[in-house]
């Protein structure tokens, strides 16, 4: 077998090995997705606004000041709208 051959045997085993990993990947993704779905369910059933959890959720990833810069910006546009 030439050099040539062994190179593309190899990187086209590597390159299926990736290409596994992600579609493995996508298969857990979506099991997670689906046990979120579930969840939310189960919350809702129980009397949860799964909206509101959403933008808790949401909140729980940004950082303090910039939560607090967007509700004075928020405050600022419902005060201009006669809202406050």
């Amino acid at each position: 077998m030439s050099d040539i051959t062994d190179t593309s045997l190899v990187a086209a085993e590597e390159l299926r090995q990736f290409i596994e990993r992600y579609e493995q990947l996508e298969s857990e993704k979506k099991d997670v997705t689906e046990q979120q779905k579930e969840l939310m369910a189960e919350a809702k059933g129980r009397g949860y606004d799964t909206k509101v959890m959403r933008k808790v959720i949401a909140l729980r990833k940004r950082t303090p000041d910039d939560i607090a810069e967007e509700e004075s910006i928020l405050e600022l546009y419902k005060t201009a709208l006669g809202m406050a």
